[in-house]
């Protein structure tokens, strides 16, 4: 499934419901934990998108069943592609900042993430694995938590 996302921040909660509406029949309930973290990363990944790049995007969910390999669900994916060529740089946030703890927040709620080079430009993806709680609440990420990026670590406020 894919959204096409204009470089305009109001785009950015329409993604969020974009993405609400096809958890509805993916058998993932608008209250559960995997739901409300699945749709903040949706949220920081377009934000990035829109804030950063200045150019459309392409939202992606995949939303899959079980694995037939061992019958473990499989991941839930969100990808965001986008024709910016520029790598995505995690920064350390002042204590008075406003933005600067997007992908703080997608290190600390998603089980793995990464980006890659697509076609003109690259994608952002994370993923969460369907059976495993979310790893930290989004308050302790935005209070700083404690990942760690190549060169960077951010410290609880």
């Amino acid at each position: 499934m894919q959204l096409e996302i204009r470089p305009d921040p109001a785009e950015v909660g329409r993604a969020r419901r974009w993405a609400r509406s096809r958890l509805a029949g993916s058998g993932i309930t608008a209250d559960e934990p995997l739901a409300e973290t699945l749709i903040l990363l949706v949220s920081e990944l377009v934000t990035n998108a829109v804030v950063h790049t200045g150019r459309p995007a392409v939202l992606r969910l995949c939303l899959p069943g079980t694995a037939a390999a061992n019958g473990a669900p499989s991941p839930v994916r969100v990808e965001v592609a986008d024709t910016s060529t520029r790598a995505p740089q995690p920064r350390c946030a002042g204590d008075d900042a406003t933005g600067g703890r997007g992908l703080a927040l997608v290190e600390c709620l998603a089980d793995r993430w990464g980006w890659s080079p697509e076609g003109a430009g690259k994608s952002i993806w994370c993923e969460l694995d369907r059976c495993s709680p979310p790893r930290q609440s989004a308050a302790l990420a935005y209070g700083g938590g404690r990942p760690a990026y190549e060169g960077f670590a951010f410290e609880a406020v």
